[in-house]
């Protein structure tokens, strides 16, 4: 139950999520009630104080959330908040529906809209600056009485006071006697850039003494600067969402204003050891609501903390805080070493510890692997994006030319058939020898890559069951650059998964087939040699 959430830390900064909500209008994001219940979990999980569940009585949807939340979820770090705005014009706070839905709601913690605007008083309420103060005043007073916690967002608050700022200040003021814990600045249309923030947020806790949060949209790219400004300038309350999902281009990312809050201003927003759970939180996240994640994101991307450039990598091999802000491992990230032409030996030694093979200092080695990778990356190959493949190569260097082999390739084809009735049949051969036995395969597929890679599986699934297990999950194509047309060179690259890890390969040929077929090779290469199973001899 929502109210039987502790924590071990103080009230005094507050890291409010606002991802179940204000997130969730992102374009391309539809939450289910079984999506917002996980979601929530994970950020409970993650260890944020506040967990901003919707607007109950707007929509069944986030009424039914708030009814199983408290009945499905034992939060052990958040409570729950119900989101809705001040009452309407001429009524009470206690007559008005939208108001009691959020009493009804269950949650401990009340967020309230209200306009700070007077353009937005007069022009969207349709009433007067006076009444809009009665309104923020009335509903706020309600809700402490019925015992709810309660924090008001005032919306276009930065716009507001450019226009009006002794009115902006009057609805914070108002807000905070009539007993709001703390009145957040919302910068709505998201125009605002760090030092403006600051700028403001002092003056307003100097003249209203509120207590002050801020929430900022992602519009000029500065929502997570505009964040910090505004703690900079005394706010202790931010309004955030996971992986800066949100309305237009979004609002603040949760990830690196809990990662600077913690590591570089020494705050404890967060309880011990869930900091090191921000990868996996917003990886799992950005799985429920179904959107790829960002690999270059900060802290948690899968590119955060890699690296690329030979020197980069020269000076990581003697201290890898040379070229890293941060340990990766603080954040529950890792870093990683980009094999290509730029790499140098640095890269590849680094690379192979990475991936287990010691290369004993073996300078004529890890030179030899150097060569290779930058004649095969002038031909079109491409290593950062197929660290499999990178793999397989290294390691037939290791072994004196000799890659790992599990199969011989005698032939293969793959015929695509038009058909009179302008249908398409594919189909493909695939001849090998697997220990000792000579395979003739053949299988029909959607596409001529499909009829092969099934082809593939039909020759060499009995004698090796564990290619039952792979699935390929990703194919991409890529004509290089340097000849024209239908003669041009082709670059495949193929992702293939075993249900615990994935990888990918690469091929490059004239004939987008035969690139595919590399990288399909590669591919079932390097999943049996996952699997621990031992290369014929």
């Amino acid at each position: 139950m929502t109210e039987t959430a502790t924590s071990e830390l103080d009230d005094s900064f507050h890291v409010f999520d606002t991802t179940l909500r204000d997130g969730a209008q992102r374009e391309g994001i539809n939450l289910t009630v079984a999506d917002k219940l996980t979601i929530a979990r994970h950020l409970d999980d993650f260890g944020v104080g506040f967990i901003e569940g919707g607007w109950p009585g707007a929509n069944p949807r986030d009424t039914e959330f708030f009814a199983r939340a408290q009945q499905e979820i034992d939060f052990r770090h958040a409570q729950l908040v119900a989101f809705g705005a001040t009452r309407r014009a001429g009524t009470t706070a206690a007559d008005d529906p939208q108001v009691r839905a959020l009493l009804e709601s269950g949650a401990p913690v009340v967020t309230l809209v209200a306009k700070s605007h007077d353009r937005h008083v007069e022009l969207a309420l349709r009433t007067t600056l006076d009444e809009n103060l009665a309104m923020v005043r009335d509903t706020v007073s309600f809700l402490r009485e019925q015992g709810r916690r309660v924090f008001v967002d005032c919306e276009h608050f930065f716009d507001g006071y450019r226009a009006n700022p002794e009115y902006a200040k009057a609805v914070v003021r108002t807000a905070s006697e009539a007993g709001a814990d703390v009145v957040i600045l919302c910068d709505t249309n998201g125009g605002m850039l760090p030092a403006q923030v600051q700028a403001v947020v002092a003056t307003v806790l100097a003249d209203t003494g509120a207590r002050l949060g801020i929430h900022a949209q992602d519009d000029t790219g500065c929502a997570v600067a505009n964040t910090l400004a505004a703690v900079d300038a005394g706010a202790t309350h931010v309004q955030c969402t996971a992986n800066g999902y949100g309305e237009r281009v979004g609002n603040a990312n949760l990830f690196p204003v809990v990662a600077a809050l913690e590591l570089k201003y020494g705050k404890k927003v967060l309880p011990d050891g869930r900091l090191r759970e921000m990868t996996r939180v917003s990886h799992a996240i950005a799985e429920v609501v179904n959107l790829t994640p960002s690999t270059h994101q900060p802290y948690v991307g899968v590119s955060a903390f890699a690296h690329k450039a030979g020197l980069h990598a020269s000076a990581i091999k003697v201290d890898p805080d040379l070229y890293q802000h941060i340990d990766p491992e603080q954040v529950g990230n890792t870093m990683r070493m980009l094999v290509s032409d730029m790499a140098g030996r640095a890269s590849i030694e680094l690379k192979g510890r990475e991936l287990g093979i010691d290369l004993g200092g073996d300078r004529e080695l890890v030179g030899r692997v150097v060569e290779r990778v930058k004649d095969r990356e002038l031909n079109g190959y491409t290593y950062e994006a197929a660290d499999a493949s990178f793999e397989l190569l290294l390691r037939a260097e290791v072994q004196g030319g000799k890659p790992p082999r599990y199969f011989e390739v005698e032939s293969w084809r793959a015929i695509v058939e038009d058909r009179p009735d302008g249908t398409h049949a594919n189909e493909a051969t695939v001849k090998l020898w697997a220990k000792g036995e000579r395979i003739v395969a053949t299988a029909e597929g959607n596409g001529p890559v499909n009829a092969l890679d099934r082809a593939l599986r039909v020759a060499l699934e009995k004698i090796y069951p564990q290619l039952a297990k792979l699935d390929l999950v990703d194919y991409k194509v890529r004509i290089l650059e340097g000849v024209h047309g239908t003669q041009s060179t082709t670059r495949v690259l193929i992702s293939t998964s075993d249900g615990s890890g994935e990888w990918s390969t690469v091929g490059v040929a004239e004939n987008v087939i035969a690139a595919s077929w590399q990288a399909l090779e590669d591919a079932y290469t390097y999943g049996l040699l996952r699997a621990g199973v031992e290369p014929a001899e």
